[in-house]
């Protein structure tokens, strides 16, 4: 009676708290996208909570159902679980990206404990994983399709690697190494986002800004009127403000002191200091791997991808980096070359190579980044991305006004075929601010699935690029081009995945596959056609004029040598930290020191990212993982090969690669399905030659 009691009050009271908490209530809102303006930061962590407890109970159906276990009772089952908590958490897990605050950092130390603990729960479950293996066994007399066998070898995969075979005091020490890796990675990205916006370069004397653009000039004085400082210049580490100023000031000393700030950020020996936290988390890493019997987090990471172990990773980046640093070296020589010519009488240091890279582009191919960024005004690329997606697959993009949002910088659009057909809602945010990451990504609030009630995606793609000033609308540099290209073909693998599970849709893929889509995008940014199409004059509407377009193509390889390099250091770096096959505790800066000296890393370069701000694999899902970049860069030469072979737009071309990529997430092993595209494994030639280095 009072077991029954106590449940009728749980009940009641999660009634009340659905019908006060919007995020607990269906969204009614136009395709049901979460509805921003009603959430306020008292609704997450109650939502949280209250996301488990329902999931909780759900996981309860399952395991207590009678009947004996079948594909239909417990994997789809599963699948059809969680949509609360999960609806709640992408929500949450988004604006923590975006548009985080004090609040919103100290809700997410309070809920991981929780979400680790909740996972646990579940993967640790003995009646659960009992009877996941027997639907496994007894696979065979389901008559699955391809799509649910992946889905079932999944769910068995996870829940071993989640620890359903350790023993109880295994599967403790698991849930305590869980719980402290989830406050320990939210601790590390809190502290890069601080140590980023606490640095400001504030300039109050004008010759001190000499070789800057008047662009960028314009953009630091708005940043220092924003931060009470008008009349003065202010120049951040966010990339749109410290690349141009490392580019083209001609200051040395201030071009040191940014620079200095940029890559000692996590590595002050103040609250902020990432040092102690890294090594914990690798420790942690190890010993995790060595629970599930790994020998290193690296091969547990591996495991489960392409590469499949880190020896076939060694590989391909030893194989890349003889040829990368010797046309690093060979760019050395051009710029040293410069600096004596010019009377310089230094040596080039780190905080030299943008500004003299420039330069030496600037006489050999005539070629400056600023005569170019007039023709690329933001609107305009994005729909230039989004005119290459209709050409090749008939979908169009329409913006949404009338649609809440999280932020004033927000675009919304509505995704749909040629016919029509409704695919999905796209959300685009741009701008950088304190309150958001730095870098580029692509997440979901709501994925793609035909489980149950068929799902529509919801996606975003979130960036940091260079803002409008009171001058001139947002004018991209080209890396920025092909960054807004990249992250929109991550979003299109979300919006144009069909597939039936969840589990497998849209990007839930391998992580050495996910960067095929978005990287072959970068392919078309710069291609003359498409050029000719999206890249026009924000004052006179021209198109860019066929000579630039000429110098664009003519200096496509150059500084790839840095690019190169500086991108695998930062990969062996990564694989470095998670070959570790010891618990104890690294100094973080000896064993940085000691893995970019193995391999040779020439002065004038400091790996992209050096441990303590590394959030792609501290903070973020690339651990052992970095690799996977220049890992799908081979699979996206090879396959912008087909194009070529054909043309940029060729149908049967763009159908196969919609069909065999894009649409079929994780439902098949990543290989098979860039076979059934390509019709053979892929070569590295095209790589090779893409980026100059045979």
């Amino acid at each position: 009676m009072k077991k029954t009691l106590c449940m009728i009050l749980l009940a009641t009271l999660s009634a009340v708290m659905a019908q006060e908490n919007p995020l607990l209530q269906a969204f009614k809102t136009p395709f049901g996208v979460p509805p921003f303006t009603e959430i306020q930061e008292a609704h997450y962590l109650p939502a949280i909570e209250e996301g488990i407890r329902l999931h909780e109970q759900e996981i309860a159906v399952i395991i207590d159902n009678p009947a004996a276990p079948t594909f239909v009772n417990t994997i789809d089952a599963l699948e059809l679980s969680g949509q609360v908590l999960t609806r709640v958490t992408n929500i949450f897990d988004n604006m923590s990206s975006a548009l985080t605050n004090a609040g919103l950092q100290k809700i997410a130390k309070d809920a991981a404990p929780l979400r680790s603990r909740h996972n646990d729960d579940i993967l640790l479950n003995e009646k659960l994983f009992k009877r996941i293996q027997q639907v496994y066994t007894e696979q065979d007399k389901y008559n699955l399709t391809t799509e649910q066998k992946t889905v079932l070898e999944q769910y068995h995969r996870d829940f071993i690697r989640g620890g359903a075979n350790l023993d109880a005091a295994q599967k403790e020490q698991l849930r305590k190494i869980n719980q402290e890796l989830s406050v320990l990675t939210l601790k590390f990205g809190d502290h890069v986002l601080q140590e980023t916006n606490d640095y400001t370069l504030l300039i109050s004397n004008q010759a001190d800004l000499q070789g800057l653009p008047a662009a960028d000039v314009s953009e630091a004085a708005d940043e220092a009127k924003t931060r009470g400082h008008e009349g003065q210049w202010a120049f951040t580490l966010q990339n749109p403000s410290i690349i141009p100023f490392l580019q083209y000031a001609e200051n040395r000393a201030l071009r040191e002191q940014i620079f200095s700030a940029y890559i000692h950020r996590g590595d002050n020996n103040n609250e902020s200091d990432n040092k102690k936290i890294l090594s914990r988390i690798a420790a942690l890493r190890v010993a995790k791997a060595n629970l599930l019997g790994f020998p290193t987090h690296a091969h547990f990471v591996l495991d489960d991808n392409m590469a499949q172990k880190p020896e076939n990773v060694y590989a391909l980046l030893e194989k890349l980096w003889a040829p990368a640093k010797a046309r690093a070296q060979q760019e050395v020589a051009d710029m040293q070359a410069l600096v004596d010519q010019e009377g310089g009488g230094f040596v080039i240091q780190p905080w030299d190579w943008w500004y003299y890279a420039e330069k030496v582009k600037k006489a050999k191919f005539d070629l400056d980044e600023e005569a170019l960024r007039p023709y690329f005004q933001l609107e305009n690329v994005r729909n230039g991305a989004y005119g290459v997606a209709e050409k090749l697959w008939g979908i169009t993009f329409t913006e949404l006004k009338e649609m809440p949002v999280y932020h004033s910088d927000v675009r919304v659009l509505e995704v749909k075929e040629a016919n029509g057909a409704h695919i999905g809602i796209l959300y685009v945010d741009y701008f950088p601010r304190a309150s958001k990451r730095g870098g580029a990504w692509m997440s979901e609030y709501r994925g793609q699935s035909r489980l149950g009630q068929i799902s529509a995606p919801v996606i975003v793609n979130c960036g940091n690029f260079s803002k409008p000033t009171a001058d001139q609308p947002a004018l991209l540099s080209v890396d920025e081009v092909q960054t807004l290209f990249h992250e929109f073909g991550h979003a299109l693998h979300g919006l144009l995945s069909d597939c039936t599970y969840p589990k497998i849709a849209g990007t839930n893929v391998a992580r050495d596959f996910v960067e095929l889509p978005s990287q072959i995008m970068e392919n078309w940014a710069l291609a003359p056609e498409v050029l000719k199409g999206y890249a026009k004059h924000y004052k006179t509407g021209e198109p860019i004029p066929d000579e630039l377009i000429a110098k664009i193509v003519n200096a496509g390889h150059f500084n790839q040598g840095f690019a190169t390099v500086e991108y695998l250091a930062a990969s062996f770096l990564d694989m470095d930290w998670h070959t570790l096959n010891i618990t104890a505790e690294q100094d973080a800066i000896a064993f940085e020191k000691q893995s970019l000296e193995r391999i040779g890393l020439i002065p004038e370069i400091v790996a992209r990212y050096r441990s303590p701000y590394f959030r792609h694999i501290f903070a973020g899902g690339y651990s052992a993982g970095y690799y996977s970049y220049i890992w799908a860069e081979v699979l996206d030469a090879d396959a912008f090969q087909a194009f070529k072979e054909t043309s940029l737009f060729d149908a049967k071309t763009a159908a196969a690669f919609r069909n065999y990529i894009l649409s079929k997430g994780g439902s098949e092993k990543p290989m098979e399905l860039y076979k059934k595209f390509r019709g053979r494994e892929p070569g590295i030639e095209p790589l090779l030659k893409k980026r100059g280095l045979m």
